[in-house]
């Protein structure tokens, strides 16, 4: 597979990897290498990782606990005090090995350590590989509300290697099939025809899938790097999903949802909001729910969760003027963005959703 220029940076695949990154290395003068990981990544990553890097420059390894819950500044500012401890600088290199979280908040940390230093990202996981590694989003959450601090910045080099994907388990690959799911919804029925059969997919046939679902992110973001028009559309699901993530986050009596079965929900109920006010054909609406229901399941969502999930609606970051914008569909492939929708239509697509 090619590699991929996006943002000023650039992806490399698989074989080609770690040759690039090596030889990145040699180009660059660094003065030391940090390597940002959590206790998962640490495990299981990171010595795959370490044995194909070739490099004299001194490595440090940064390890954070895993998990969106610690997706926070305060996480930031543990990261900041060791690489000011250890002696970073402005040519020090942070190369973050993990999924989002570790993507967002490393890139984050990078961008900001003294007005910015240079950074790498390995994502290690299927999400994070299609949706964190184009376009540039970094940071953290603001308590349970997601993605409310943070910068657009490029990593100097993407490695998407997908033999990391073997570390994963099923409910980590069900979630990163979300927004390939989603890329397909929003750009056409030839790539999402091939998800038909999601039980047939393993990680040996997922490669050129996930080639193509970063081309499809990075078309969208190279029209509109700054989501002004365009790129709204990769949050097709998110307004709802990302409501429904950050309540079950925040809810002591809920069990914590991964971003894409959160965004399974959000994409099934954008589908009927679509369905009765954009004359996206009913039916497909029937046959995607069917079809997200048999891979992912059902979350419990009870009528007193409605209110909560509603008034989180307002912090939105597509939001303006007071409004609360939605990604809707008129077909698959064919997009509408700042769609305003009524509270009682979201009630009945969560009843729709339960039944």
């Amino acid at each position: 597979m090619n590699s991929i220029t996006a943002n000023n940076g650039i992806i490399h695949f698989n074989d080609v990897c770690y040759p690039s990154i090596n030889e990145h290395l040699k180009k660059n003068n660094f003065s030391k290498i940090f390597i940002l990981v959590d206790n998962n990544t640490h495990e299981h990553c990171l010595p795959y990782f370490l044995q194909r890097l070739e490099t004299n420059v001194v490595i440090e390894i940064i390890e954070i606990e895993d998990g969106e819950i610690n997706k926070t500044i305060d996480t930031c500012v543990g990261v900041w005090e060791t690489l000011s401890e250890l002696d970073a600088d402005r040519k020090s290199l942070l190369i973050n090995v993990g999924g989002g979280v570790i993507t967002d908040l490393g890139g984050f940390v990078a961008s900001t350590f003294k007005r910015g230093i240079a950074y790498i990202n390995i994502p290690t996981t299927l999400l994070s590989m299609v949706d964190a590694s184009v376009g540039g989003k970094t940071g953290v959450d603001l308590g349970h509300l997601k993605n409310q601090i943070g910068v657009i910045s490029t990593p100097d080099i993407v490695l998407i290697d997908t033999n990391y994907l073997k570390t994963l388990p099923e409910n980590q690959l069900r979630s990163g099939l979300a927004e390939m799911l989603k890329h397909g919804l929003i750009t056409g029925e030839t790539y999402w025809n091939k998800f038909a059969n999601l039980d047939a997919l393993t990680i040996n046939n997922l490669d050129t899938l996930i080639y193509e679902s970063v081309l499809i992110k990075k078309d969208v973001v190279d029209k509109d790097p700054r989501e002004n028009g365009l790129r709204k559309t990769l949050n097709f699901g998110h307004t709802l999903g990302h409501a429904i993530e950050s309540y079950f986050l925040s809810s002591p009596e809920k069990e914590t949802l991964l971003h894409g079965e959160a965004i399974a929900v959000g994409m099934v109920l954008a589908c009927y909001l679509s369905s009765k006010t954009s004359g996206f054909p009913m039916e497909t609406t029937n046959s995607i729910k069917e079809q997200f229901s048999n891979y992912y399941g059902k979350i419990t969502i009870e009528n007193k969760d409605y209110a909560p999930i509603i008034e989180l609606l307002k912090y939105d970051k597509k939001n303006n003027h007071g409004n609360i914008n939605f990604v809707l569909l008129k077909n698959i492939g064919e997009t509408l963005i700042d769609c305003k929708v009524e509270d009682q239509l979201i009630l009945d697509a969560f009843e729709y959703y339960k039944q």
